[in-house]
């Protein structure tokens, strides 16, 4: 089986670090194949930045393709820019704090999550992402939650005081997403 995944948002949302965190977990946890493909550029601040990760139980042909399994976007230009190649039947999930664009495609499934909102009420917008995180895990199950947080855990390990806050964040967005299945 294999998942294509965008993820998209403005610059310093944390795009970058939650696909790094998908594809760390899985390539140091699992025995799928996985790869992890960046898009950096003048975006990177304020614009819209994304990734794809491409998790697999065979060898990965390709680094991308042209249809998305899943598709996670942060704000409203990054749902104009990728909506299109969300396949017929993949999920969306759009972090409905800032994103209340109409949706303007019925053959996919929705995931509305407030991370922004929830992670404003935790004292920290910077753990919005690990929120997401946790809402794509929760949902999905690619992968067990357990491996996903000790990948957060160890590149956070330089910053021990941040590891009580992502960890609630991480929960939280576990929940969330269990709760929308």
């Amino acid at each position: 089986m294999e998942t294509n995944l965008c993820i998209a948002g403005f610059g310093g949302q944390g795009v970058m670090t939650m696909g790094k965190f998908l594809a760390d977990a899985t390539c140091n946890a699992t025995e799928k194949k996985v790869t992890f493909f960046p898009s950096y550029g003048a975006e990177q601040r304020g614009g819209t930045a994304n990734c794809y990760v491409v998790i697999s139980d065979e060898e990965i042909g390709a680094p991308l393709g042209d249809v998305m399994d899943d598709l996670v976007v942060m704000n409203a230009p990054s749902l104009a820019k990728f909506l299109p190649i969300l396949k017929s039947g993949g999920t969306l999930f759009i972090n409905s704090s800032i994103v209340s664009d109409d949706i303007s495609r019925s053959d996919v499934k929705l995931v509305k999550a407030p991370v922004t909102e929830i992670a404003l009420e935790m004292g920290n917008a910077k753990v919005l992402n690990v929120i997401m995180l946790g809402v794509y895990v929760g949902y999905t199950e690619v992968l067990e939650p357990e491996v996903v947080w000790e990948t957060i855990k160890h590149k956070l390990s330089s910053k021990p005081k941040l590891l009580p806050l992502n960890k609630e964040a991480f929960e939280k967005g576990l929940v969330l997403g269990h709760s929308q299945k």
